[in-house]
């Protein structure tokens, strides 16, 4: 039995093992593994081209396609300055673009603050300027002495610009032929002694260096007047190497005795100083005090009841940063001899031939480093009812009419 099942399992394998079944057998698995190999290749180079296609965008897709939304809003076409050189067939130069806004605008204060305070880093101007005194009147209602000051200003037009800070309320309107007419800006209300006197000098100083022709900047009043010409005046302050912002310190009640203690120690007690409210200062100055993020704050949030801001922020202000370049006065003459809150009053008969030549040359101060008799420019407080005499003496005593 063993050698029968030996036998036919030798036959067996003899049988499969023949030349012709061997040779059927490789050519089947070569067959296969070709055909293997070959489908293996084809399929992954359709994967990697099926890939490569849909990461691919057609153009028409990428164009059909919203651009992503960028991290701020771009500005609405219309407030952009549009090229009228196609339209008009004329060149749209700088000088163009430089022009300052109407008296009168739609900014408020944040708004304006920003914009007046951007100030070019390069000196020399690409455009022909003529540099320009802003006369900046901060007043309550009507400009009661304004003939006087049309009578100084007939004959300078482009030499200066004019600011009128009055009350919202106050809605009268000037004649189109007054130099006043359209110069009142966006004002707020203003009381005697309050913060609010601040801002609004601040707002006036704003608006006059959207210009960027003035040169010089002037506070004045309602009841303020000139005492010399407009071109003594223009000149004065054109060739003068200082700015005009009385400080000082005043140990007594009225001065170290309203220093608040919360100032401290942005500001100290000895860096408080005192001074007259009417200034006269450069563009470089007003640039900084409407820029004023340090003390302006300091001021508004703790200088308030007795401590009457507008004696003491500008002054401190220049005291501290810009006493270098002040030449530690004002251009404006106010009689404090009678004493109390308010200074005197000129009414009619006060005012004379001699009081106003006494006031163009009375003391002496320092101008440029050299001594003069020319202290003061102009002078308060000055009352309507001098205004009849003041036309009358203003061409002999102040030259108006040269």
């Amino acid at each position: 039995m063993k050698s029968q099942n030996l036998a036919t399992t030798i036959n067996l394998l003899g049988s499969r093992w023949n030349p012709l079944h061997l040779f059927s057998c490789f050519f089947f698995f070569a067959f296969g593994l070709t055909f293997g190999i070959i489908l293996s290749f084809n399929l992954k180079n359709f994967s990697f081209n099926l890939q490569v296609t849909q990461s691919s965008p057609s153009p028409s897709a990428s164009a059909l396609a919203p651009p992503p939304s960028p991290l701020v809003s771009p500005l609405p076409a219309s407030t952009y300055p549009t090229n009228e050189t196609s339209k008009a067939g004329r060149r749209i130069g700088l000088s163009e673009y430089m022009k300052p806004p109407n008296a009168m605008h739609d900014m408020d204060d944040e708004e304006l603050l920003w914009r007046a305070s951007m100030a070019p880093q390069i000196r020399e101007f690409p455009f022909k300027r003529v540099p320009k005194v802003a006369f900046m009147f901060l007043t309550k209602g009507p400009l009661s002495l304004a003939p006087l000051w049309e009578l100084f200003f007939k004959g300078h037009e482009g030499l200066y610009s004019i600011y009128v800070h009055s009350h919202p309320s106050f809605n009268e309107t000037e004649p189109e032929n007054s130099v006043f007419h359209d110069r009142r800006i966006p004002s707020k209300e203003v009381q005697w002694g309050k913060f609010n006197m601040i801002e609004a000098e601040r707002r006036l100083l704003a608006n006059a260096l959207l210009d960027f022709s003035n040169h010089h900047f002037v506070l004045l009043s309602e009841s303020c007047i000139p005492l010399f010409n407009f071109s003594t005046i223009y000149s004065y302050l054109m060739n003068s190497t200082r700015n005009y912002v009385q400080t000082y310190d005043f140990p007594g009640p009225v001065g170290r005795g309203r220093y608040k203690e919360q100032m401290y120690p942005t500001i100290t007690i000895e860096q408080w100083r005192k001074g007259s409210q009417w200034f006269a200062v450069d563009r470089n100055l007003a640039t900084e005090i409407i820029s004023d993020q340090t003390y302006f704050p300091i001021f508004q949030k703790h200088c308030k009841s007795s401590c009457y801001a507008d004696e003491h922020y500008l002054p401190t202000f220049v005291g501290i940063k810009f006493w270098e370049r002040s030449a530690n006065r004002s251009l404006t003459w106010v009689d404090w001899s009678r004493g109390g809150a308010h200074p005197a009053r000129f009414m009619r008969w006060d005012v004379t031939i001699e009081s106003l030549k006494r006031l163009r040359s009375e003391g002496r101060c320092d101008y440029n480093g050299k001594s003069t008799n020319i202290c003061f420019l102009f002078a308060r407080k000055v009352m309507p009812s001098a205004l009849e005499r003041l036309l009358r003496f203003a061409p002999k005593v102040m030259h108006f009419n040269s």
